[in-house]
This record gives C-alpha cells, sequence and structure tokens, in this order.
C-alpha cells in the first residue's frame, strides 16, 4: 500500500485551505445570485418602483400648466392619461382652451413625495397617493402656493403606466 507523504511545510497547507474556502465562497455565491434573480419580490419591487415614478410624473404633469404654452401643456395631461380620464380631457378641451386663455395664469407642480397604494402586475393596476406642491400665478397679484394630496389609479398600457383617475385626497380625521 502506498503512502502520501504530508508535507510540513504550513504555506503549503494554508494554500488549501484558501482554496477550499474560495471555491465554498464561489458556490454560495452563484447559488445566492440565482436565486435572487428568479425571485418573484424583485419583479414586484420594480413594477411598484415603474408605477410610483410614472404616478408622480403624472400628477405632476396633470397639476402643471402655463397659458402661453397651452397645447404643450394639455398635450402632456393627455399623454398621462388613459381611459375614461383620457376622454374627458379631450372631450373638455376646447372649453378648457378658452378658460385658461382668459384666466392667463401659470401653474407649476412639485411632487413632495409619493407612494403606492396598491398593486395589481397582473392585472396592470395600481394606485398612488402623491403630496404635491403647486403654485398658481395670475397675471395681477402674488403666486398662490398650495400643498395638496392626489390619488391616482394607473392602468398599464402598451406605452407604459398611465393615469385612469384623479382626485384629490381626502384631509383630516375620517374617523368616527
Amino acid at each position: 500500500m502506498a503512502r502520501v507523504r504530508m508535507t510540513g511545510n504550513p504555506l503549503v497547507a494554508a494554500a488549501i485551505v484558501l482554496t477550499v474556502a474560495a471555491a465554498g465562497a464561489a458556490g454560495w455565491g452563484g447559488v445566492s445570485r440565482y436565486q435572487a434573480s428568479h425571485d418573484d419580490s424583485a419583479a414586484y419591487a420594480q413594477t411598484r418602483d415603474d408605477a410610483l415614478a410614472a404616478g408622480e410624473q403624472a400628477v405632476q404633469n396633470m397639476n402643471t400648466l402655463d397659458h402661453q404654452k397651452l397645447v404643450q401643456g394639455l398635450d402632456s395631461w393627455e399623454d398621462s392619461t388613459t381611459g375614461d380620464l383620457h376622454q374627458q380631457l379631450l372631450d373638455g378641451r376646447d372649453a378648457f382652451v378658452k378658460q385658461i386663455k382668459e384666466a392667463k395664469t401659470v401653474s407649476t407642480a412639485k411632487v413632495l413625495s409619493g407612494a403606492v397604494t396598491e398593486l395589481d402586475g397582473r392585472a396592470g393596476r395600481a394606485g398612488v397617493m402623491v403630496a404635491l406642491r403647486v403654485t398658481v400665478t395670475a397675471p395681477k397679484g402674488k403666486p398662490a402656493v398650495k400643498e395638496s394630496r392626489m390619488l391616482g389609479q394607473l392602468t398599464r398600457t402598451s406605452e407604459g403606466w398611465k393615469l385612469s383617475a384623479l382626485g384629490q385626497a381626502p384631509v383630516g380625521n375620517t374617523a368616527g
């Protein structure tokens, strides 16, 4: 029977231990990466982030309008919407143009914060709440600044998430 001679060199022993440890770490890292890339929660988080970003932008667009750039502003509103909300904008566009031209106002919105309130990625529906600061400037007088919370419903379209409903969030204590 052949005998394997063990070396007494501590550097060789340390190299063997380090090689085994590196192989184990590489294997563990590969398994962890595979599990993370096939985890549904990562896809859900990405869908949530996409819906939130689109919702915040759409709500900001819907609260921003300059009477001197009315066509671009209303086109932005229409590009941000779908469904019944989109149709309401199309149907009321002429009357709204007349109203804004007479008022000669400029409104600008800034998103303060936002959150997804509901998400059904399979059905392509989401809800968002967005806090904003809207500044309305009339031809005479000081700009009026108002902070508000908006609730929006989003629908996923072939072009991405779009607003399908938008309204004010209730303020104050609604509990009895």
